[in-house]
């Protein structure tokens, strides 16, 4: 699966978009530089698979609408081809610089070794996105047969019912779906190959600029991974990345408008792809950055008629009357009117008809477009992002917070050398006369201002992310112009440094946000995948952990989760919040009655699902407990918690409320004997301090260093026993026990840092009495997520002959002093008619 996601996928996807590319240059009628071809490509897909999912019917033969569209262009266009592949060498510059953006986006997981994606923790929008994908795919876009109860039904009716942009979702699973690929694999390979495509225009953007060979491959390279952006795409924000290449790709059309614009009727009709392209990705917010180019084009149109105005106006002047050639630069110059003038419709028609799903729900698309800019929320950003995050350089491991000591001096030292180079790059553009590209910059970075200045943190951020390429690239063009100096001894010299400390601050900053990275834990999602095929259409599910993937791992079993975003009415009460612990014994009895299967995490201290559920699945990482067919729900429920004399109380009052029927019972959950290491006690290295979740402080330990931490317990009887750690853990961490190695945890991370991860059990064996165990965490390492989440809640120890199935006992409601003296989770009282569980 590994290979499969992240080589054998890329590959397919650049031919996808080389013929798809090559299907617009043919329909635009003019020659355009090969590396514009895989982002016009892109565009194209974009737009057949929002139309083919816009008819249910059509859906599910997306992927192979898309594999169609890509072999026309391969032989409408095999000449054309043939001419990019005879002709590999002028590009090998431009296709190294895509190559190396697709490794360095991709960088953790592929350094990682696993199939994974680097959003984890850090926002579960992913999650939507894989839903969303599949389910389009699946039904198209038409949402009444959603069952709106549970959380998979709201997702998607909340977000693509609503008319939230859904263009880059579409094409993302039709290219998956025709590989059969899990979409929970191919997410982030996708961002990153999206991520590579933006390197081909920005190429343009440095030829423009007067760059070439291995400095417009740097250009190229930097423009697309400034540290912003590389944040995002580490994020997987798929619907900015895609509009960024849209972005790029536009403007790369508007730097070579010589060779499209008004050589026939056909011309813009790339460039309205394109367009369309970004508004199907972004939705109407795409307009901010679609308007720009859409006016520097109308500009650079403007001046050019009015040069061959003057041009048809002096020809011939110094015969003294009205001369031949005259007469010629005047049709000359009215055909060229015409030509302009009769290309606005194809274009119109090519973005209205390939952005078609976007405009017929558009007062919906903008009702979302205006709730994103407005909204007070700010997601999980605590703060604003800070302008200066558009030159490109950040030399933190995380975007939203500022270094500190000398990298901040460094940040802020790069940043204005950035700066500097911007506002040389300005001037080496309209030297070399391009005016068109010019406005296009400058027009971008307004319209960047602009919405930043009127929008909230949340929208601030994205447009930061949008707007940063196109600050690097100017940046870059202050590169060609130190090379361009008559100095010919210190023109080199400074262009380099330039270009090393441009290159360098970037590719830094990815650096360290690479180290950061929180990888997903591949082995549970597949455990969690397991389920959803053995238990398909069995439905619906309850989830008690904290992860919203699981709607696409469980998608046919119609998830449920009290802590999502969206928690079944129901249910919501089971969890103190969005994101919170869920706890099945704050419920009433009834509302689990329309649940027949529950999917939790194993964990020793979680308690145990109602009586009428019985395991029927259990492995590492995950259990489902099914409800007995026919089973009533109890009358009462009452968790137990404190010492055996309070427990006993709690159970006599439940006695008390049973109707004196024969068949009356109470029903417990025996508590598991349980050792709990003591690691508040332990001794540990004096900057591992505790974790803070707004005021509240919770056990966590955060071993934000090398160091071990050591501690003590005992365990009443000798014997075999389970060891559970329970944290966030992405670097690895060494165990030992009484001195031995035992065993190396990495990896091993829940949905966030409010829940904790408890990993599977290990298998130990223990004498009577005291006992030490260690936590080392190991120094720097290049591994991906070396610098991630390193979080240790817990450490528990079970019994390994215990069976959670034989965890019940019941007794006659009049024989309650029966269960005085035991330890229990909870306690039911079942009806008269309640059905006898087999205990």
């Amino acid at each position: 699966m590994f290979l499969a996601t992240t080589v054998l996928y890329p590959c397919a996807l650049a031919l996808l978009c080389l013929g798809a590319g090559l299907l617009a240059e043919r329909a635009g009628g003019a020659r355009l530089p090969g590396s514009l071809l895989p982002g016009l490509g892109l565009a194209a897909l974009i737009a057949l698979s929002q139309l083919s999912t816009y008819v249910a019917a059509l859906a599910p033969a997306t992927p192979y609408l898309m594999l169609a569209l890509s072999l026309a262009g391969f032989a409408l266009a095999r000449a054309r081809a043939a001419e990019l592949l005879a002709r590999w060498r002028c590009g090998a510059w431009v296709a190294l610089a895509c190559v190396l953006a697709y490794a360095l986006a991709l960088a953790p997981v592929l350094a990682g070794g696993r199939a994974s994606f680097s959003s984890y923790m850090a926002l579960a929008d992913s999650a939507v996105h894989m839903i969303g994908a599949d389910y389009l795919l699946r039904h198209g876009q038409h949402y009444a047969h959603l069952d709106l109860r549970n959380s998979y039904g709201q997702f998607i009716h909340d977000y693509y019912a609503t008319g939230y942009p859904s263009g880059a979702d579409t094409v993302f699973g039709g290219s998956a779906f025709l590989l059969g690929l899990p979409l929970i694999w191919a997410f982030q390979p996708f961002n990153a190959f999206v991520l590579a495509c933006a390197a081909g225009p920005a190429w343009v953007l440095a030829r423009a600029s007067g760059l070439r060979g291995a400095w417009a491959a740097a250009a190229s390279l930097t423009v697309a991974l400034p540290a912003l952006v590389y944040a995002y795409e580490l994020l997987a924000s798929v619907k900015e990345i895609t509009a960024l290449t849209m972005i790029l790709t536009l403007g790369a059309l508007v730097a070579c408008n010589r060779r499209w614009l008004g050589t026939s009727v056909r011309g813009p009709v790339p460039f309205a792809l394109a367009l369309a392209a970004g508004v199907s990705a972004l939705g109407p917010a795409f307009g901010a950055w679609g308007l720009a180019p859409v006016l520097a084009l109308a500009a650079s149109a403007v001046a050019g008629e009015r040069a061959r105005s003057r041009a048809a106006r002096f020809a011939g002047a110094g015969a003294g009357a009205p001369s031949l050639q005259r007469r010629r630069e005047a049709d000359r110059a009215r055909r060229s009117r015409r030509r302009l003038t009769a290309a606005i419709a194809p274009a119109a028609l090519c973005l209205l008809v390939c952005a078609w799903p976007t405009w017929a729900q558009l007062p919906s698309a903008l009702r979302v477009a205006q709730t994103i800019a407005t909204t007070g929320n700010p997601g999980n950003l605590h703060a604003p992002l800070r302008a200066i995050q558009a030159l490109g350089v950040w030399l933190n491991g995380s975007y939203k917070l500022a270094p500190a000591g000398a990298a901040l001096s460094a940040t802020h030292a790069l940043a204005a050398l950035a700066l500097a180079a911007a506002l040389l790059g300005l001037v080496q553009l309209l030297r070399r006369r391009a005016y068109a590209l010019c406005a296009w910059f400058a027009l971008t970075l307004l319209a960047s201002l602009v919405v930043s200045r009127t929008a909230t943190t949340w929208a601030d951020a994205k447009t930061l992310v949008l707007s940063s390429p196109a600050v690097v690239a100017l940046a870059w063009a202050g590169v060609a112009a130190l090379r361009s100096l008559p100095a010919r001894r210190l023109a080199p010299v400074g262009a380099g440094a330039l270009a090393l400390a441009l290159a360098g601050g970037v590719l830094c900053s990815d650096a360290l946000q690479y180290h950061s990275s929180d990888l997903a834990p591949t082995a549970r999602y597949e455990q969690l995948a397991s389920i959803g095929r053995r238990f398909a259409g069995r439905g619906p599910a309850l989830v008690t952990d904290f992860d919203e993937y699981s709607m696409y791992q469980l998608r046919d079993l119609d998830v449920g989760g009290p802590d999502f975003v969206y928690p079944p009415q129901a249910l919501a009460g089971a969890a103190g919040g969005y994101g919170r612990p869920v706890d099945l014994n704050r419920l009433s009895p009834g509302a689990l009655a329309s649940y027949p299967l529950i999917v939790m995490r194993r964990d020793p201290a979680a308690s145990r699902p109602p009586a009428v559920y019985r395991l029927l699945w259990q492995d590492s990482y995950y259990q489902v407990w099914g409800r007995r067919r026919g089973a009533a729900s109890a009358s009462a429920h009452v968790a137990l918690s404190g010492s055996a004399t309070r427990q006993c109380a709690r159970i006599g009052a439940l006695a008390q409320r049973a109707r004196g029927g024969a068949g009356e019972r109470l029903v417990a959950a025996k508590a598991p004997p349980l050792v709990r290491v003591a690691l508040r006690r332990a001794a540990r290295p004096r900057r591992w301090g505790r974790i803070r979740t707004g005021t509240a402080q919770r056990a966590g330990i955060v071993m934000g260093t090398p160091g071990t931490l050591r501690a003590s317990f005992t365990v009443p009887h000798g014997g075999r026993w389970q060891l559970w750690v329970q944290g966030q853990i992405m670097p690895a961490v060494a165990l030992s026990l009484d001195g031995r190695p035992l065993a190396s945890v990495s990896g091993q991370l829940d949905g966030n840092s409010l829940v904790p991860d408890t990993a599977p059990p290990l298998a130990v064996t223990l004498s009577a009495g005291r006992h030490t165990i260690a936590v080392t965490r190991a120094g720097f390492s290049l591994a991906p997520g070396a610098g991630g989440a390193a979080v240790l809640d817990a450490i528990l120890l079970t019994p390994a002959a215990r069976e959670p199935s034989t965890s019940l006992r019941a007794v006659a409601a009049t024989s309650w002093r029966e269960l005085c003296g035991g330890r229990y989770q909870w306690v039911e009282l079942t009806a008269p008619s309640a059905r006898e569980h087999r205990l």
